[in-house]
């Protein structure tokens, strides 16, 4: 069984991917193959809303990095994103990724059903809740398994790169918790 995590940070090193590798870990030791995957670097145009995938059953926009990217989450028996948390939303390369992904899953024949996943959120103060909530409807849309945990998969880091986020022990331990529950769901589903 494989989780793909997806990074929406664009920083190398940032705190939101910091805690999904900490996420990542926490699941392979759960005994689950893992890969990461950075926004970093890719080209990722926005839904234009044509409905070409309702025909050709995949995204018919070309030109950008969205495919390879989607052949990764249709193969991924789990899925999580992490995203930093600027003017209280998901950074818009992630969400243009997530759009155009759940679209195109739609009209190719609703292959997130069943998926196992949630997102991650991560901020300097506050604005966690909006951006967590606006990524748990992707999920929720998409006839996704969402495990819970002890509280949300939120962190609490500012500081540039990941020498802040390692300082937060709760949000280390929430997500810890929430890894086991996301392991046995897909223990579970396997049987």
């Amino acid at each position: 069984m494989k989780v793909l995590g997806i990074s929406g940070s664009l920083r190398k090193s940032g705190n939101s991917e910091w805690f999904l590798k900490k996420t990542l870990q926490f699941l392979e030791e759960e005994g689950l193959e893992t890969e990461l995957v950075s926004l970093r670097g890719k080209t990722l145009l926005p839904c234009s809303g044509c409905y070409g995938c309702a025909e050709a059953k995949e995204c018919v926009q070309k030109g950008d990095d969205f495919a390879e990217l989607f052949d990764k989450m249709h193969a991924a028996q789990g899925i999580l994103v992490s995203s930093p948390v600027y003017y209280a939303s998901a950074v818009p390369q992630l969400m243009c990724l997530l759009e155009r992904a759940g679209f195109a899953g739609r009209m190719s024949g609703k292959f997130f059903s069943g998926k196992v996943g949630a997102p991650i959120t991560v901020a300097r103060r506050t604005g966690h809740t909006f951006a967590f909530a606006q990524l748990l409807l992707w999920y929720f849309i998409n006839d996704m398994i969402i495990p819970g945990s002890i509280y949300w998969n939120v962190g609490v880091a500012g500081a540039k790169g990941a020498r802040d986020a390692e300082n937060d022990a709760e949000g280390i331990k929430i997500l810890e918790h929430f890894a086991k529950n996301m392991a046995h769901v897909m223990r579970k589903l396997k049987q």
